[in-house]
């Protein structure tokens, strides 16, 4: 249909095409999981990244060539870094244990998938059928990541190759007990291989996960520096669309709670732990953010599954129990949430909360004002200059304030 020169496609008119995108993103997102490429930079390269000399060759190296085109167009690394991570195309991110920074990348054609779904002018997301597609795809991709057979291992061995992921960290071993790559996705670690903070001191909070922190002491100061889409507020993030729901009304209405968010890489430990102790007490499941997408002006929860879990901590005399959110969030096309425990159990600090199956994943806890914690200063200065913070499960991140 033409109007003055112009031409406008309808949603059934681009189905197809972008159908077929989909496919494509699909495939090559599998192609990287399994061995093909990489998401982001492995240990050794964020080593080599982590030295002037030998930044150029770890970077360009990343993902077959999908950077070296644009090497003659932008030659100073410094330049096209600060470019990919203005179009959301990578993250700065800290070493907490090195100080050290680096620059993490993801495949230019998931980032410009994303982009054009999610940030372009083009409102694909306000289409039904467009949704549908990304329903499809998910379904089709999460049974991808369940298939079993004897290329399974060969998918798991070029996994731990390509991540230089540590075996001895491995609970079981033996990677012929891991029937599909989810299993292994979301294996389990020896106890000794994450040691928590101060256990038995209930004022320390800790990482969840094993991931690229970022950490805000209010909402508000989030709202300001990170989550910049208008349709941000912690009812749509707790709640969703549901306006009878009360259960975390506490929290949903507390504009200076302090917020963590944890950022999965593919590679990662892919289990979540309780960063307090206390009780489990209901599990909502409901709609969720992207996380790419929530630096955007625009509404972003229509896609991925969220289930947000409420636990009455515990952080020390006068505050045994504090209500706190934690919110579990899937990914981008797949993103499966498991829960360990159940309403009414009890966790203490560090205990598993539950697992990610394949995709990036996400963790946002809302910590109220009333619980008093205030979070570590050099996550905090990290995250106020744009830059995440690699952190493991168990290490520190915040206490309570006297």
């Amino acid at each position: 249909m033409s109007n003055a020169g112009t031409t406008t496609i309808l949603p059934e008119e681009m189905g197809k095409p972008l159908e077929e995108s989909l496919d494509h993103l699909v495939e090559n997102s599998n192609k990287v999981s399994l061995g093909g490429g990489k998401d982001v930079l492995a240990p050794s390269e964020q080593r080599a990244a982590e030295t002037e000399d030998s930044q150029a060759d770890a970077i360009h190296s990343h993902g077959g060539h999908s950077r070296k085109w644009l090497k003659k167009f932008f030659p100073s690394e410094e330049t096209m870094d600060r470019l990919f991570s203005m179009e959301h195309m990578g993250n700065y991110v800290i070493n907490r244990m090195t100080g050290k920074k680096i620059f993490e990348t993801m495949p230019i054609y998931v980032r410009v998938g994303m982009h054009l779904l999610f940030v372009s002018g083009c409102s694909y997301m306000s289409y039904s059928s467009v949704e549908k597609l990304l329903e499809n795809q998910s379904i089709k991709q999460g049974k991808i990541y369940d298939q079993t057979g004897p290329e399974v291992r060969e998918h798991i061995e070029t996994f731990i190759k390509t991540y230089e992921l540590p075996l001895e960290e491995l609970l079981v071993k033996d990677l012929d007990q891991y029937p599909t790559f989810n299993s292994f996705f979301s294996r389990r670690l020896v106890p000794t291989a994450r040691p928590i903070t101060s256990p038995n001191d209930p004022s320390i909070v800790i990482s969840p996960a094993d991931c690229r922190m970022t950490v805000f002491n209010t909402v508000d100061k989030a709202k300001q520096l990170w989550i910049k889409g208008k349709q941000f507020t912690l009812p749509s993030l707790l709640t969703g669309d549901d306006d009878t729901e009360t259960r975390f009304t506490e929290i949903q209405n507390d504009s200076t709670a302090a917020i963590s968010i944890a950022r999965l890489a593919p590679q990662d430990y892919h289990r979540f732990h309780s960063p307090v102790e206390g009780v489990v007490g209901d599990i909502k499941d409901i709609h969720a953010v992207n996380p790419q997408a929530i630096n955007e002006d625009l509404n972003v929860f229509t896609l991925n599954k969220r289930s947000v879990m409420l636990i009455h901590a515990n952080f020390g005399p006068g505050r045994e129990s504090v209500p706190i959110a934690f919110v579990a969030i899937g990914a981008m096309l797949v993103g499966s949430i498991g829960w360990s425990k159940k309403p009414g159990d009890k966790v203490v600090k560090g205990e598993e909360l539950g697992w990610f199956q394949y995709g990036g994943s996400t963790t946002i806890t809302i910590f109220p004002s009333k619980s008093g914690v205030a979070f570590d200063a050099d996550v905090v200065s990290n995250s106020e200059n744009g830059m995440e913070t690699l952190v493991r499960v168990g290490m520190e991140i915040g206490k309570v304030q006297p």
